[in-house]
Formats: structure tokens, sequence, C-alpha cells
């Protein structure tokens, strides 16, 4: 039988759990943009080009980044775990959930980020190319800043991922209100817990959801 008793809830630890969920979302979000934003462009420079090693660049990427993202990312946890441990020093808690994360993330961004770049005009390309731009100057300065309410969208959309990715952490130690949900939810059938944790991550996704779509809507205007 579910037990339903709010009045028991742990308020300290849900705090915490909820702190620790931050920590993860930041950090895997600092780094998945870091990592994402790069390949993105890289994928997206190399699919365009004429040259015979840029495509095969494109081909070696491309595939490391259709299976990075084909796998579950409960799966990816579990079989990231030796490389968690070398990097981290630790393979459960906050810290040692952010590799996997990110590995997990960043191509699903990346993807995105080359979806966003080619949606901009071929013909603002064409014209910054004939003024004798370098493919450098037509990134920083045309293709970024032209697609940027598109890398926005896809951050956002990344973001919103991760929370749920820090949810399945919780499935092998990983901490934060995935992890609270798991042990008290589901395994001492405390369900106060489990529906406060996700009232909480509820609201932490509709917060998220509603900046990143305020702040695609300032920089389309602007």
């Amino acid at each position: 039988m579910w037990n339903v008793d709010f009045a028991g809830l742990d308020w300290p630890e849900m705090g915490t759990a909820t702190i620790d969920t931050l920590k993860m979302l930041g950090y895997a979000s600092l780094f998945t943009f870091l990592i994402g934003l790069p390949l993105g462009v890289l994928l997206f420079t190399c699919s365009r080009s004429s040259s015979a090693v840029l495509a095969w660049i494109y081909r070696i990427v491309s595939f490391i980044v259709n299976i990075l993202r084909s796998v579950p990312f409960i799966i990816l946890i579990v079989a990231l775990i030796p490389v968690t441990r070398a990097i981290m020093g630790v393979s459960t808690g906050v810290e040692g959930t952010i590799p996997p994360l990110v590995i997990g993330a960043a191509p699903f961004f990346a993807r995105l980020v080359e979806t966003a770049l080619r949606e901009v005009d071929r013909g603002v390309i064409e014209a910054s190319q004939a003024m004798g731009a370098s493919s450098f100057q037509i990134i920083r300065k045309v293709l970024l800043p032209e697609s940027l309410p598109g890398l926005i969208a896809g951050m956002t959309i990344t973001v919103v991922t991760l929370v749920s990715y820090t949810a399945m952490s919780g499935m092998v130690g990983g901490g934060g209100l995935g992890d609270l949900a798991i042990r008290y939810g589901y395994y001492r059938y405390e369900s106060g817990v489990m529906l406060v944790s996700v009232v909480f991550m509820v609201i932490l996704v509709q917060v998220l959801q509603m900046l990143g779509d305020r702040l695609v809507i300032f920089f389309t205007r602007k």
C-alpha cells in the first residue's frame, strides 16, 4: 500500500536533494554547452564542405554522435561507470553523475546546433564569403548571431532533457530528487516523498522552459 504522509516529510533532506539536482543540472548544462556547441558547428561546417577529408570527418563524428544518442541514458550511465570513476574518482553522487550527463546530452545538443545553423539564410553566408570573410569570421559574426534564437531553443530543450536524466541517475545512486524519489517513494512506498519530488521537478521544468521561451522571443525580435 502507498503511504501518503506529507506531515512526515524530511524537508531538510528534500532541500538538500533539490540543491543536488540543481548542481548536477548546472554543471552538466555548462559542459554540454561548451562541448555541444563546437561539435555542432563542426558537423555543420564539415557537412557543407566539398573537401573529401572534411566529408570523412563528418561521417566519423556523425556516426559517434548517433551512437551516443541512441543509447538509453540509464544504460549509458552504467556503462560509463569505469570512465566516470577514472575522471571524477567516484561513480555515485553528484560528482559521479556529471560525466554521463554531459556525454549523454552533448551529442543531442550538437544535433540541435547543426539544425539551427542549417536554418540560416544561405544568401547571408554567400554575401559574407563574397566580402572576403574567413570561415571563422562567418561562424562567429554570421552563423552564430543569425541562429541565436534557434540555439537558445535547442539549449532549452537540452536542459529540460537533462532534468529527466538527473532523475534517472537516481537509479544508480546519482543523488538529487530522483534518488530521493526512488529510495523513499519506490523502495519504502512513501508516496509523499515521490509526489513532492515530482512536483519540484515539474516546477523546475516549467521555469526553465518559460525562461528559454522568453529569451527566444527577445532575441527573435531583436
